[in-house]
């Protein structure tokens, strides 16, 4: 888990802030809101062939850790 956390990073001149992947320009937000949408691993990565399967697990579990780590309340509709 630790080394795929690594993959994401946060640099205010990229993104942003926002958190990224490998100080490249792709948010963490994007990709998953792609997984979301029904695009699977693999499509992306076609899509994006500089991207490697561990970065987008990291978006996953970036997102997992921070939703773990905040108490949010989604109102789903």
């Amino acid at each position: 888990m630790t080394s795929l956390l690594s993959r994401i990073t946060i640099d205010p001149d990229i993104c942003h802030g926002k958190p990224a992947i490998r100080h490249l320009r792709y948010p963490v937000e994007s990709m998953l809101e792609y997984l979301a949408g029904g695009d699977t691993i693999e499509e992306l990565l076609v899509e994006f062939p500089d991207l490697e399967r561990d970065d987008l697990l990291a978006c996953l579990e970036f997102a997992a850790q921070s939703l773990k780590l905040k108490s949010q309340h989604l109102v789903l509709a």
